[in-house]
């Protein structure tokens, strides 16, 4: 088979590194497993991932990109999808948008079946990114571009801003 070619029942679905999993508690709710085929197949611009959702799992905290769009791509199962201040159903053959912005674009999906959801999930693979959590009013930035430089990565609660000015 080609190097750039994997047929998705190839795919090794493995759980998300503890180093970024769930650590316990209400964070259990958010089990996946996924594999990262995009790395695989040697994308550049793109992220490619394989998740599988148990049933009452979600996919992760429902959350905004300013930078990346993703896309989802359901494989078996049903399931919803929160997006802004609404629920879709989802199953098989559906093809969900998300492109970048604040609230009104914040996205999660949820198995509320009661078999395995599978889905493929798409993303333009842009940094720095800049990430919104309505639920619980954080943020994430990131920066991984500049492979010369180390990964810059932090997650703040809004309300912990502080002046431009502090400390300077």
């Amino acid at each position: 088979m080609h190097p750039a070619i994997i047929n998705l029942d190839q795919a090794d679905l493995e759980p998300l590194p503890q180093s970024i999993g769930p650590a316990g508690g209400t964070a259990q709710r958010y089990k996946q497993r996924s594999a990262r085929i995009g790395k695989q197949l040697g994308a550049r611009k793109l992220g490619y991932r394989l998740i599988a959702l148990e049933p009452g799992m979600q996919s992760c905290p429902f959350h905004s990109h300013r930078v990346n769009e993703e896309m989802f791509h359901v494989l078996v199962g049903t399931g919803e999808i929160r997006i802004g201040e609404g629920r879709f159903p989802i199953r098989a053959g559906d093809i969900i948008a998300c492109p970048p912005g604040g609230p009104e674009t914040a996205h999660q999906i949820v198995n509320s079946s009661m078999g395995e959801l599978r889905y493929l999930a798409i993303s333009t693979q842009e940094s720095p990114d800049i990430c919104e959590y309505p639920d619980s009013d954080k943020f994430m930035v990131f920066d991984d571009a500049n492979e010369a430089a180390p990964r810059f990565y932090t997650v703040g609660k809004k309300v912990d801003a502080v002046d431009y000015w502090d400390g300077e």
